[in-house]
């Protein structure tokens, strides 16, 4: 039942408002903005989108989640999750009513279509507060999630560069991403 497969996804998932659950947004776009990356992989805002996310995960050969991830880690600490890893962990319901992440894949995992391939990488949280502020030991290493992502995207065959940086004097040129 997976034979529409598109190319690679890059999914930043989480809430913003709610503490360190923003940090998979917050990965996505350091990403975005600091990183070419090439056509074949689509970068897509998952917030808390839950079951809506299902096409797309249904119709991707390989994704990789950014989101915070709760392993009873140290807080701020690198976390990654590899295949079946990825439902008993991964997306924290934020109300009762929300469908998460595991529910996703379940639904993809009894339909047959989960993706090739699925890697989560993020950080250890500490809060899921309202309102709240990303904790300092997370909101520091949200370029740690950036280079785990480069590296993940990178041993899938994806050639990324870092974007020119403009300021200065001139602007460093640079390759752009190509697969």
């Amino acid at each position: 039942m997976n034979e529409a497969r598109s190319g690679d996804v890059v999914v930043g998932l989480g809430n913003p408002i709610m503490g360190d659950d923003g940090v998979g947004l917050a990965a996505l776009e350091r990403l975005r903005e600091g990183w070419e990356i090439p056509a074949a992989v689509e970068l897509v805002d998952g917030g808390t989108w839950g079951m809506t996310l299902l096409p797309l995960i249904e119709s991707s050969e390989r994704v990789l989640f950014l989101d915070a991830i709760r392993t009873g880690g140290p807080i701020g600490a690198a976390v990654t999750l590899r295949g079946a890893e990825i439902p008993r962990q991964v997306a924290l319901k934020v109300s009762q009513h929300q469908i998460d992440l595991r529910e996703v894949l379940a639904v993809a995992e009894f339909r047959g279509t989960l993706p090739l391939e699925m890697v989560a990488v993020g950080l250890e949280p500490a809060t899921f507060a309202l309102g709240d502020p990303m904790t300092p030991a997370v909101a520091d290493n949200v370029d740690l999630v950036v280079e785990m992502a480069v590296k993940q995207l990178r041993a899938w065959g994806h050639r990324c560069a870092p974007r020119a940086v403009v300021g200065g004097a001139a602007a460093e040129a640079r390759p752009s991403c190509t697969r």
